[in-house]
């Protein structure tokens, strides 16, 4: 995808997304929202991308809104349609049956943390600061955040951030388990990338359905967890990559989970 406010590019089997819209501070525009849908679609929809690495170009990963936007459509029906939009590719991020990695360099403002926190695994740079801000403009959090945080540090913690429109520095946000690691900003792509390409050699598409499993774990009784658990254990087992898995062990040798998924049939027919 070669265009201006998110740019795409195939690492070997990672899909590196980078959202370009320098002018605007990465702000979530209308159309940064739409080329964002678009590189998600892509990364769904081929099955030689394993996974995703998300991050953001210049000083800034995303300052949320676009205020032009939202000085100008605020009337119920733009609104309305801005939201039912922001699902069509949110959910899709969210529940995209791979890892995705998300490094963050600079701030991440309101809506902008919350697409940092869509990824799995959370790479900060020593610049990067989660910041609330939602009420400063009088608004309720969006793009996801009261979903994740919530899940991610607790619901005290959460309230307690979004009230106090606070900001967590990386070492905080790795003490709360909301980033993975902290290194220095050029050390960021490095990182990132290599945490991207570490997962997509492992069993990305087993991982994509143990992620979506572990999703609805806090509003599910441990009957129905089971339940869940179960089938995903059948689906789990007949797959290839499962299979590449246990005769890597009996061969001792190196498993190959990108060769035995590639080499499905199931997969052949997607291409």
């Amino acid at each position: 995808m070669n265009n201006q406010l998110v740019k795409t590019a195939k690492e070997g089997s990672v899909l590196v997304v980078r959202l370009n819209s320098l002018e605007n501070r990465n702000s979530l525009t209308t159309e940064l929202r739409r080329q964002l849908g678009e590189a998600v679609a892509q990364a769904d929809g081929d099955p030689s991308i394993r996974a995703m690495y998300l991050t953001g170009e210049g000083p800034t990963f995303c300052s949320g809104g676009d205020f032009k936007m939202l000085q100008t459509q605020v009337d119920p029906w733009p609104v309305h349609r801005r939201f039912s939009n922001l699902k069509s590719w949110l959910i899709p991020l969210i529940t995209l049956a791979k890892p995705v990695v998300v490094g963050v360099r600079g701030p991440a403002v309101g809506g902008g943390m919350g697409l940092a926190l869509t990824g799995d695994v959370v790479i900060a740079a020593e610049s990067a600061k989660f910041v609330a801000g939602f009420f400063r403009v009088g608004t309720i959090p969006d793009v996801g955040v009261m979903y994740c945080l919530p899940r991610l540090i607790g619901m005290a913690r959460a309230k307690n951030f979004i009230f106090s429109n606070g900001t967590i520095l990386p070492q905080e946000a790795l003490e709360l388990g909301l980033v993975a690691k902290v290194v220095p900003d050029d050390q960021l792509e490095a990182a990132g990338l290599a945490e991207a390409k570490r997962l997509a050699e492992g069993p990305s598409e087993v991982m994509g359905l143990a992620k979506n499993l572990m999703a609805r774990s806090f509003e599910t009784s441990l009957q129905d967890m089971f339940a869940f658990e179960g089938l995903g254990a059948v689906l789990a087992m007949s797959s290839p990559e499962f299979r590449e898995g246990v005769a890597a062990i009996v061969g001792k040798r190196e498993p190959d989970f990108a060769a035995a998924a590639g080499a499905a049939p199931h997969n052949a027919m997607l291409t």
